[in-house]
């Protein structure tokens, strides 16, 4: 067999999915009331696609953690000109800023998972993947697994979209959203890493003898991180064209370094996933309102009331 340059699906990917195509036979990783939910809507289960990637994340970059000077933050919702010695990946300004290569390098792996996973789903004549499960594993050293899992559904019906679509929600939401108006474009992902370093005060508020105290310090880290992923997220939410999102997971993850003697510093990691959805249904009242939506922009109606998209 010859090396793989990386490109398309990997070889046992493709002869799997050959043999789909030669033997028929259908699988899917819906529970019964999934496998229901989308069938009540007109799609049918056509079997289970995967999408991986092994991916060594060797530099993580850093940059400094704003020790001896504050980074000036604007157009984030943050309160532009605040200073902070909170650096994030997402800062403008340097493609080296804070851990900036290592959000490059996951947002790298999620994102040809999630690829090689809608190849997939286009080779069995898919309109749709549901369910779709995100997950990365550690397999030792630098190495990282990304993997992307979900069922292919077909539309019984003569039109064939551009590109499937993908959606992280189960098969019983995604009819409640299709019945709502609703109709899922892609998963978006919202990634940021930040590092500020531990001055006296952080010190002093998270030492034994404080008491009971806001570490203000540690605060100020977790909140601007969760901020930028956000922004970030709205952002990869735009990008799809989409009217809106249902958020499905938040994480946040922190450590702390040691970069010099006498210099300690904390690192958070906060990561957004979830469906990003567009609109369809343009009566002013749905079939149902069984789902809540991240809306993006208002709408003025005719008689000059806003709604929310």
């Amino acid at each position: 067999m010859a090396d793989w340059d990386g490109h398309g699906l990997p070889p046992a990917a493709a002869a799997r999915m050959e043999r789909f195509g030669r033997s028929g036979l259908r699988t899917s990783l819906l529970p019964v009331a999934g496998a229901a939910g989308v069938e009540a809507v007109g799609l049918s289960p056509v079997g289970e696609v995967m999408g991986c990637m092994v991916e060594q994340i060797g530099w993580q970059g850093y940059r400094g953690c704003g020790y001896g000077y504050g980074y000036q933050y604007g157009g984030y919702g943050y309160g532009g000109g605040y200073s902070t010695p909170t650096v994030t990946s997402g800062q403008a300004g340097s493609q080296y800023s804070g851990y900036k290569p290592y959000v490059d390098a996951l947002y790298r792996g999620y994102n040809t998972a999630l690829e090689r996973m809608a190849t997939e789903a286009i080779q069995v004549g898919a309109d749709g993947i549901v369910g779709v499960r995100l997950s990365a594993e550690r397999l030792g050293g630098g190495n990282r697994e990304f993997v992307a899992l979900g069922t292919a559904v077909r539309a019984r019906a003569p039109d064939r979209p551009a590109r499937p679509f993908v959606t992280d929600l189960p098969g019983q939401d995604v009819a409640k959203l299709m019945t709502a108006g609703w109709v899922p474009v892609t998963i978006g992902i919202g990634i940021s890493v930040g590092v500020r370093h531990d001055d006296y005060r952080t010190m002093a508020q998270s030492s034994w003898g404080a008491g009971n105290v806001e570490v203000t310090g540690y605060t100020e880290l977790v909140t601007h991180v969760r901020a930028d992923a956000r922004h970030l997220f709205e952002g990869a939410v735009r990008a799809a064209g989409a009217d809106g999102a249902i958020v499905s997971r938040m994480t946040m993850h922190v450590w702390s370094i040691e970069p010099g003697e006498g210099h300690r510093d904390h690192v958070c990691e906060s990561m957004v996933f979830g469906t990003t959805v567009a609109r369809f249904h343009r009566e002013e009242a749905a079939p149902t309102s069984a789902l809540t939506i991240l809306p993006l922009r208002p709408r003025t109606q005719p008689s000059g009331r806003t709604e929310r998209k």
